[in-house]
Order: C-alpha cells, then sequence, then structure tokens
C-alpha cells in the first residue's frame, strides 16, 4: 500500500500568464503562490488476483472496471494509461477541501496519483517530472483549459515565484522572504468558503479565449509579481502593500471576462472591504470557491462577523510539496 499526500496551492499573482496561450505567444509568464496545509491523499494498491474485476477506484463514486480504458474517471485513466500500468489497481482518493472549489484540486489529484503509482512500481521520479506529466494529461490527453501553475505548485510545495515558458517551460524559486515576514503575512490572511461551486475549465475556456484581447490586463496582472515579490523581500513593515495589490489584481482579473465574478461574490466582497479588509480575491480561476482576504488582525473579528454566513477555514503555509507519506514494503 501507497498514500501520497499533495497540498492544495493559493495563488496570489500572475494567474493567466500560465496558460501556453499567453506565454507561447506573448512571451513568458509568471505567478506568486504557496501550497497550504490542507492535501489531496492518494491510496494506491495492486489489487489482488482474486476479483471479479480488475480495477477498483474510490473517489466521489466507486468504480470497477476489467479493463483501464473503460475507468470513467478521466485523470485516474490517463495517469495508468500514461504509465503503461498493466497491473489491476485499487485507488482511493480523499481530499481535505471540496473539488471545483478553485483550490488547484483536480491538479493534486493528477500530481499525487502519478506519485503513488510510480512508487508502487518502484520508478524514481523528480518533482519536475510529476509537474510536467500532470500537465501534458490535463493539457494533452485531456484537452482541458487549464494553466501550469497548479501541478506545479502540488508537485514542489512552498512559497514560490514560478516562471512559464523557454525551453524549460517551469522553473521554480522560492521567495526569499524572511520567516518573520512570511508569518505576518499569514497571520493577515483569511479563506473563506462562498458555498459556490464552479467547472474551472469553462470558466478558463472563456479567459483562454480572450487572452490576445486581454494583453493589457494581463501584462499588468504579471508586473504585479515583481512588485509583490519586492514586498516581500522588504521588512515586514511594508506587507499591507501585500493587501492592496490584491485588490488591484481581483479588479484586474474581473475585467478579463464576465464568468469570472458575479453578483453573490461582488457582495461578500464588498461586504468584506467594508468591514476593513485591504483586498483580496477568489482563488483559481473564478465564479465561485474560496476567498481570499488580506485584513490586518485588529480588523479581522470585524470582517469575520460580517461573513458569517460563510466558512472561515483557517490555514498555514507548507513547504513540502507532495510527499509518500506510507509505504508498507509490499
Amino acid at each position: 500500500m501507497i498514500l501520497t499526500r499533495t497540498p492544495y496551492r493559493i495563488s496570489f499573482f500572475g494567474g493567466g500568464t500560465d496558460y501556453p496561450a499567453w506565454f507561447e505567444n506573448f512571451g513568458t509568464g509568471a505567478v506568486l503562490s504557496t501550497t497550504i496545509d490542507k492535501y489531496c491523499y492518494l491510496a494506491c494498491r495492486f489489487l489482488p488476483p482474486f476479483f471479479e474485476h480488475k480495477s477498483r477506484i474510490v473517489w466521489s463514486k466507486i468504480e470497477v472496471v476489467n479493463h483501464h480504458d473503460d475507468i470513467e474517471h478521466p485523470t485516474a485513466r490517463e495517469a495508468l494509461k500514461l504509465l503503461d500500468v498493466k497491473d489491476g489497481v485499487e485507488i482511493h482518493h480523499y481530499g481535505d477541501l471540496p473539488a471545483r472549489s478553485g483550490m488547484g484540486s483536480s491538479s493534486a489529484f493528477a500530481v499525487g496519483l502519478l506519485h503513488a503509482l510510480n512508487v508502487l512500481h518502484g520508478r524514481p521520479v523528480t518533482k519536475k517530472q510529476l509537474a510536467m506529466d500532470s500537465i501534458h494529461i490535463e493539457q494533452e490527453r485531456l484537452g482541458h483549459s487549464v494553466g501550469c501553475q497548479d501541478q506545479t505548485a502540488a508537485a514542489y510545495g512552498g512559497f514560490n515565484r514560478i516562471t512559464f515558458g523557454g525551453s524549460e517551460k517551469i522553473n521554480v524559486r522560492p521567495v526569499t522572504a524572511s520567516p518573520e515576514t512570511k508569518e505576518v503575512l499569514q497571520e493577515r490572511l483569511l479563506m473563506f468558503f462562498t458555498g459556490l461551486s464552479r467547472d474551472a475549465f469553462e470558466v478558463a475556456e472563456q479567459q483562454v479565449r480572450v487572452t490576445g484581447q486581454k494583453k493589457e490586463e494581463l501584462t499588468k496582472m504579471l508586473s504585479l509579481v515583481d512588485q509583490a515579490e519586492k514586498i516581500l523581500q522588504e521588512t515586514p513593515h511594508h506587507i499591507d502593500e501585500f493587501g492592496r495589490l490584491l485588490h488591484e489584481t481581483w479588479t484586474l482579473k474581473r475585467s478579463l471576462t464576465d464568468v469570472i465574478s458575479n453578483s453573490r461574490i461582488d457582495d461578500i466582497y464588498e461586504r468584506a472591504r467594508a468591514a476593513g479588509a485591504l483586498g483580496g480575491k477568489l482563488l483559481g480561476a473564478g465564479g465561485g470557491g474560496f476567498l481570499l482576504l488580506y485584513v490586518k488582525p485588529e480588523e479581522q473579528e470585524t470582517v469575520k462577523s460580517a461573513l458569517k454566513d460563510l466558512l472561515h477555514v483557517p490555514f498555514s503555509f507548507e513547504n513540502e510539496g507532495t510527499k509518500l507519506i506510507y509505504q508498507d514494503g509490499s
């Protein structure tokens, strides 16, 4: 039995420039993001040959199949095919946060499953290979309109500037902020679940279609990555500028398409701002999911009260990325 743990991520700045539609046509892209202590768990083992079925996949459904081509879960099916798995397997998925909520859950699943399957078969694999194989599955094999940041963050973990494009396609560089600065930032971030779920692929498809028309906005969003990283490299006394930049990037993101936000999300965000939040943004492609807010400690109880109809989800930054947490030696 193999058990992997793969983190979800928070993307602060640069989202949209991690799509091939951007960095293959308009230069490099970059994001500033961190992984958090909310995880996707994948348990995997070879299935003994005593059952009528060959493989069993347990997610929100329970699938029993005799051929891997018959697996309904698209990522599980394509991961098994990519790695040319011949044996029968049993796969169980568990997640700390709901799917379709803007936390990169589908990419965390892909990275975690590829990690587990490689370990199960005794194959050494790097974090970069896990990221690249996950990107390949989602973009090429499944044809989904997804970027490259979620898979990379899930594989590597940590607080990073991730650059996209060029011969390497992805490059991960940890942000050089002091532990004190990261702690001060983390203390000022609140995350709420809006209760709205959406199909990120549909939202992203519209954004990808207008990439060429929104070059000015995306260029500005890309420039905020540099500004935010500079803030983190300075003393914590300037950290509130990070919150104000979050408001700026959310304003820019909302202007990309009319499906990124809606009246309910706008109402939630304006309530938070009126109660003291300096800035914030929806996590992921948009349309629902989790809302991240930057709030000074002295204003946090007021903001929580203003959003008492939403679920507040505490979190901490994490640095490990996808990790093997159990292997029974079989």
